[in-house]
């Protein structure tokens, strides 16, 4: 049997945050039953950072002004019905938040383009689209015009902050990936016609990572870890002023932040105003040699996420699996997918979201446990290889691939 030609179809490539989808797609075309290509709509404000996303770069196709105007061209004289009935359900999809109408309706034409150069091989593909917005969105448009079967992952905004024509997505795919439970449980919401949904985890290489169970010292200083975007969901602001309020404990904590985003100058502000700048390090954005070699050192890792003002938030953070793959003692927050991977009291200790206040009690709780911090190490290590292994990641994904894709052939 050949090999199935399947095309990932995402919003900006490379994304130096999203390492989970450039190992999802190397994973799978390493499984060799797949001819895997990625393709995105918009450019990326990343530069690849970590090897695997210089790999994949070289091959990614991004369609270009031109390639957009010629694509659209060519949808209206071979297919006008469909781009104007595309059209149609596009405006009243989003007509109700004009801001992401104009972003859809610069999508259609980028779809078209990467429709018009699908329809010209000679073999068939499917498209996986991650994030249910734009991603999905462009998938459904290539089914419209060229009939090409698609499905789609949704993580965490594509969810939380806007469902504009999610029906519509869910309904015309083959099946829909998601991340979480809690994810699952909101994507039915928007099911009329019953659209298989299945979980499938974020998986990570668990053997990736040394595994070092290990509690918190009982004295002096406490290292502490935070691996995340610089973005208000993210909830850094909230953590930072739990160190700030203090306490025997917690005044033991310096704390180094990887990662970066447009909260930046603001956060570092927020640290001098809080008097921190001499326990709190902004390192940027790191290799994953680097993510792991920081994990490994590290005493606590903490993760504050909240509920952002527009509603965006968590799915579940790979960085998570990542952190109790390690044995590290960690705290995060009762938030959207978290408590399945963070189980408060087994694996790991949560915080009420947003509350600077239950951060500050939570770390407290953390430190105040001492050596037996690392009672936590063991079941965090052994729910990460359970439940999110790549390896058992890819085989789903796989087993996805052949039971609703069966026509699909190379």
């Amino acid at each position: 049997m050949s090999r199935k030609a399947v095309v990932y179809l995402v919003s900006r490539f490379p994304v130096t945050s999203e390492t989970f989808i450039v190992r999802e797609i190397d994973a799978l075309e390493r499984s060799g039953k797949f001819d895997l290509e990625i393709r995105s709509l918009f450019p990326s404000p990343d530069e690849p950072v970590h090897d695997i996303a210089r790999r994949w770069s070289r091959r990614l196709v991004r369609p270009t002004v031109r390639d957009a105007a010629a694509g659209f061209a060519w949808a209206l004289l071979t297919r006008p019905i469909a781009v104007m009935s595309v059209l149609a359900s596009v405006t009243s999809g989003y007509r109700r938040r004009p801001s992401l109408l104009i972003r859809a309706l610069v999508t259609v034409p980028l779809a078209c383009a990467h429709a018009r150069d699908l329809a010209r091989r000679d073999r068939p593909c499917h498209l996986h689209a991650h994030y249910a917005t734009y991603p999905a969105l462009a998938a459904w448009v290539c089914r419209q015009l060229i009939g090409t079967t698609y499905s789609f992952t949704a993580h965490a905004h594509d969810l939380y902050v806007d469902t504009s024509m999610l029906d519509r997505k869910i309904t015309d795919a083959c099946y829909v990936v998601t991340i979480s439970q809690y994810n699952r449980a909101l994507l039915e919401t928007h099911n009329p016609e019953g659209t298989p949904i299945r979980v499938v985890h974020a998986g990570i290489d668990v053997d990736a990572y040394r595994f070092r169970p290990r509690g918190i010292p009982g004295e002096g200083e406490v290292r502490a870890l935070t691996v995340a975007s610089l973005q208000q969901y993210k909830g850094h602001a909230v953590l930072l002023k739990a160190l700030a309020m203090g306490g025997p404990e917690v005044d033991r904590i310096t704390l180094d932040l990887i990662g970066d985003g447009v909260l930046r100058g603001d956060l570092e502000a927020l640290v001098d105003r809080l008097g921190l700048r001499n326990r709190v390090r902004f390192l940027g954005s790191c290799s994953e040699d680097a993510v792991r070699a920081a994990l490994d050192a590290a005493d606590l890792f903490v993760l504050p996420s909240i509920v952002a003002d527009d509603g965006q938030m968590e799915g579940l953070p790979v960085v998570l699996m990542e952190a109790l793959a390690c044995g590290v003692p960690t705290v995060s927050t009762k938030l959207s997918g978290i408590p399945e991977i963070v189980v408060d009291g087994v694996t790991g200790l949560l915080a009420t979201p947003g509350d600077a206040a239950s951060m500050t009690g939570t770390l407290t709780a953390m430190i105040e446990r001492g050596s037996a911090a690392a009672d936590f190490a063991e079941p965090g290590r052994e729910l990460v290889t359970r439940e999110f292994d790549l390896r058992e990641s890819i085989a789903a994904l796989t087993g996805l691939l052949d039971e609703y894709l069966p026509s699909v052939r190379g």
